[in-house]
């Protein structure tokens, strides 16, 4: 990390600690005054010129006062936390995509498999036998076929969807709704330790956050914001994880969920859902048919480009880069050498050919 970034974390982690902000009032700030150390420096006098904050300024100007920036950043070194910004190379593409993402990810563990496609498996805490059994065996097929889970650490189903994919030796991403000073149950302090052997734990809140109830919600956009889809085990009538679902809904995600028993007080919220409209999930052929991913690991198919004679030279060549695994544009320009303008149209042609789909997080894969 070089010290203009360092520099940057470092006053937007103290913007982050400041609780009246949030993800959309420090996004103003940002676009305002152009960096995080522009924005904490200011003098009252110009955050007086935003008016969206006029409500909020003397309790941040108070606040400030009270947070030495440096001392923070020091905390987060002495806990061994990472963390990386919204306009930091590495953050996951798809949560830049929502309105206001978190401005900094807190996190333990390895960030980079995010890139490649993610599914989140949540549902109840107090989950049936059957349905643990199911969120584990769906999190094991696909962490096989090299997708990367994503769920919440909590107990049940979430507990049961970490499990599965590491029988798997999968990647899979725990998402907290307090701080990582915290484990969030207790119980999982174990599990936590196994996630981070290849894996992340992640959080948006600054140290010293407490799993308060009102911030679950707020975590559960994350957990469908960095996925392609969530899966809907289990959930009674007024369940969180429904909460996650209406959010995968706002973000252009695609919502699964498994039918259960009737009879179940857990079958209710993963029925309504259905009834939605939400695809209803046997088994993870379901979601890969649905997102267009097949079998990751399925031998790429040769295609005959002799069939194709309306195909130029370079979309001949960005066509050989493509296989039937999704891969970010970002990838795809970099790998291919060319630059972006000249990959996106060739992307654009070779689709209306029908011979490529774009999948949602603007990745691309062959049909």
């Amino acid at each position: 990390m070089g010290q203009q970034d360092k520099l940057e974390l470092l006053y937007l982690n103290a913007l982050n600690r400041v609780s009246v902000l949030g993800p959309k009032r420090i996004k103003i700030l940002l676009d305002y005054f152009g960096s995080p150390a522009e924005a904490w420096n200011a003098s009252s006098h110009e955050l007086k010129a935003l008016f969206e904050l006029q409500k909020y300024l003397n309790p941040f100007l108070k606040e400030r006062e009270a947070i030495d920036p440096e001392k923070e950043w020091e905390r987060l070194v002495e806990k061994n936390l990472s963390c990386i910004g919204s306009d930091c190379p590495g953050y996951p593409n798809l949560l830049k995509q929502l309105p206001y993402p978190p401005p900094i990810l807190y996190y333990r563990g390895n960030l980079d498999k995010l890139a490649n496609p993610s599914i989140a498996i949540v549902g109840s805490r107090r989950a049936t036998f059957y349905g643990k059994e199911v969120a584990c065996n769906l999190a094991e097929e696909l962490a096989d076929n090299g997708v990367s889970i994503v769920s919440g650490m909590a107990l049940g189903i979430d507990t049961a969807a970490h499990m599965g994919t590491l029988k798997k030796d999968g990647y899979t991403v725990a998402v907290l709704g307090c701080s990582l000073d915290h484990c969030y149950p207790s119980e999982n302090r174990e599990l936590m330790e196994q996630i981070l052997t290849d894996g992340a734990v992640v959080s948006e809140f600054p140290l010293d956050t407490p799993p308060l109830p009102r911030h679950f919600p707020q975590r559960n956009r994350i957990i469908s914001g960095i996925t392609l889809g969530i899966v809907v085990v289990e959930a009674t009538a007024k369940s969180g994880s429904l909460i996650t679902a209406n959010y995968a809904l706002e973000q252009n995600r695609e919502v699964f969920a498994v039918p259960g028993n009737i009879g179940s007080p857990y079958s209710r919220g993963c029925h309504r859902l259905i009834k939605e409209g939400a695809h209803l999930v046997e088994s993870a052929a379901d979601i890969f048919a649905e997102l267009y991913l097949g079998n990751i690991y399925e031998e790429q198919l040769s295609l005959d480009l002799g069939s194709s004679p309306d195909l130029t030279a370079t979309e001949q060549k960005l066509l050989s880069l493509l296989s039937y695994q999704p891969v970010h544009v970002d990838n795809i320009i970099r790998t291919s050498g060319s630059n972006a303008a000249e990959v996106i149209t060739d992307l654009l042609s070779l689709e209306l050919k029908k011979l490529i789909r774009q999948t949602p997080g603007k990745y691309f894969c062959r049909i």
